[in-house]
């Protein structure tokens, strides 16, 4: 057997470590760990890549019990607002008493004059918080001097279907009350006087009525086809106090109740 000399013992210690260290024969440390680095940062970056492409392939799947969950929730809404509808309509207006159908307002005659082809009409502008004044034609001329209508206070009943008086196109009516004249023991015929809202009253105003839902008025045409003012008429009276009202419930404004200046349990038209 041949001695090893000391340059054979080196190449074994060199080749030992090698093996170790997993080097290739004659390959630096410095270069195995730049290699080793970039071995596993490829590595690295494949199975990112690998990954992002397996959760781009990958569907997403929706939450079917979420969804049918929501619409479930959502129809029984559906379902118990309708219910609550049925159940209680918001104010019907066929449920309504016929006085709340007509809309009667609190206005102010602001001219007035002789109607050229009537002798007992007078004819109207009167504000009723409208962009312009109401044109109305009223049969007061044998009740009131043209200087008394300057400036009153009235009440009109304002959703009436539009109609000529004597060639005059009238808008509404003036609300009055009416009861035998007692001078001479009633044969002078039939007083008649304005029902006139409180001073603290807001010109435009919408009357309503002590007791009742509030007014709901339908249209003009709906007042004549229907006849809701004659069927109102019977009710329509001043108390022994000399408040408006119908069947006992008093016509109501911001500032008090509607009054007439002298005339009790009287008709109102």
């Amino acid at each position: 057997m041949t001695a090893k000399t000391p340059l054979d013992l080196i190449d074994a210690a060199i080749a030992d470590l090698e093996a170790k260290l997993n080097l290739a024969p004659g390959q630096t440390l410095s270069t195995a760990v730049t290699t080793s680095t970039a071995t596993s940062t490829a590595t690295s970056t494949r199975t990112s890549t690998t990954s992002a492409s397996v959760e781009e392939q990958t569907p997403t799947t929706p939450n079917i019990h979420n969804k049918k969950k929501s619409k479930q929730s959502t129809k029984h809404a559906t379902n118990t607002t309708s219910k609550t509808d049925k159940n209680h309509p918001a104010n019907n207006q066929e449920d309504l008493p016929d006085i709340c159908k007509l809309e009667f307002k609190v206005g102010k005659i602001i001219k007035a004059w002789v109607h050229p082809d009537a002798d007992k009409l007078y004819c109207e502008e009167i504000d009723v918080g409208e962009d312009t004044p109401r044109l109305i034609a009223s049969g007061l001329r044998k009740h009131y001097t043209l200087d008394e209508m300057q400036g009153r206070r009235v009440v009109v009943v304002s959703n009436l279907k539009t109609k000529k008086l004597a060639g005059f196109a009238s808008s509404g009516m003036v609300l009055c009350a009416a009861a035998l004249d007692e001078k001479d023991g009633g044969s002078s015929g039939e007083k008649v006087e304005f029902v006139e809202p409180p001073e603290g009253a807001v010109i435009g105003e919408v009357i309503t009525y002590q007791g009742l839902p509030p007014p709901q008025p339908v249209s003009g045409a709906q007042v004549e086809k229907k006849k809701i003012f004659p069927a109102c008429a019977e009710g329509m009276k001043t108390t022994e106090e000399g408040l408006a009202a119908w069947n006992g419930h008093l016509f109501m404004t911001s500032g008090g109740p509607c009054t007439c200046a002298t005339i009790c349990n009287g008709a109102m038209r």
